[in-house]
């Protein structure tokens, strides 16, 4: 059996309050559901001892506080999960090699500025011994399941949540409250017979349909993945200089979903090309990247990507930016620069 659910008509006002706020804020969905341990716990545990983390270590390490979110917030009773989509409005060449959820201000920023309004929102709503935590993806909670069970959507074949009429580009935000509130129902998985998005890795990092191997996935290996990207690897990178949307933007449900409202998300300006950011300086790097989640990845990670991507495209333009790289003070961007260099040479 799963959690109780609060049916009091506190309970139900309060929540379609709670959602009306969410709405009001700029938030495209909102959902609720049970404060409890998530229902991929097992799931989560058999992929950590698989190895599919990588080298994202802090996943176990805060695996206790992912599996109890009243370890979090002790006496938490409600999740309000919310969703803000980033899709982009159209097509953008100087920013193809970049995730689109990375393209504009960093959604860190401004997911948790209106997170924390939604849970000031629910404390005065609800009674002054309400309490509340708001949670973003650095924090350590399975938002993913959470959500799913909210409602918000349903666990995809690419291990994305899904909406109806948001596809999965968007952000998930958590509010984590005391506050009794009326839950909704889990959707089911409409995800069919398609496999689009399994067929569609260039890296084949899919296990299987649910199962994502993080050590082969492009967006692991371009930002979270810290020196040298797999030699086996790097020519499947392909164009991507941060992130991949591959598996996104195949799916079917994106194509019907609408663009983002968010301005936020709208790049300001053209990205540099891949030669100019292999000669940026750190203090080039940290001023460009201010404020972007394209920080993320670090100085060595960007341009070691940029240096796989012109090999990629043996582009014999870029041998001179390449050539001052084997002197970068990163090995993994001397290492990078130095396979560019080979595959230029061999096409020559």
């Amino acid at each position: 059996m799963g959690p109780p659910r609060p049916t009091t008509l506190a309970g139900l006002t309060l929540a379609a309050a709670v959602k009306d706020r969410a709405r009001t804020l700029g938030f495209d969905r909102a959902a609720i559901g049970a404060a409890t341990s998530p229902p991929h716990a097992a799931a989560f545990d058999a992929w950590l001892a698989a190895g599919h983390a990588g080298t994202m270590g802090y996943l176990a390490r805060g695996r206790a506080d992912r599996l109890e979110p009243a370890r979090l917030l002790p006496g938490a009773a409600s999740v309000i999960a919310v969703a803000l989509s980033y899709k982009p409005a159209a097509d953008d060449p100087a920013w193809r090699g970049v995730a689109a959820y990375a393209r504009g201000r960093d959604y860190h920023d401004v997911m948790r500025e209106r997170l924390t309004e939604l849970a000031v929102f629910v404390g005065e709503a609800a009674g002054s011994e309400t309490k509340t935590r708001v949670a973003v993806d650095t924090s350590a909670v399975l938002e993913r399941d959470l959500a799913a069970r909210a409602g918000l959507g349903w666990i995809g074949k690419n291990t994305n949540l899904l909406a109806p009429d948001l596809g999965s580009l968007f952000f998930i935000g958590i509010v984590l409250t005391t506050a009794p509130l009326a839950f909704d129902d889990a959707l089911p998985d409409r995800c069919g017979t398609c496999t689009a998005c399994l067929d569609a890795c260039p890296t084949r990092a899919f296990v299987g349909p649910y199962v994502l191997d993080a050590r082969r996935c492009i967006s692991y290996l371009t930002i979270e993945h810290r020196g040298d990207v797999d030699e086996a690897l790097r020519g499947e990178v392909g164009e991507w200089l941060f992130g991949c949307d591959v598996c996104q933007d195949v799916c079917p449900w994106n194509t019907k979903a609408s663009s983002t409202r968010e301005a936020a998300f709208v790049p300001h300006a053209p990205l540099e090309s891949p030669a100019t950011l292999l000669a940026m300086t750190p203090e080039a790097f940290r001023a460009r990247f201010r404020g972007s989640a394209m920080s993320r990845a670090k100085r060595g990670g960007l341009l070691r990507n940029a240096a796989l991507v012109l090999g990629t495209r043996r582009d014999r333009d870029a041998v001179p930016a390449l050539t001052r790289a084997l002197d970068d003070v990163e090995p993994a961007v001397r290492a990078a620069a130095r396979w560019a260099l080979d595959r230029i040479g061999s096409r020559a």
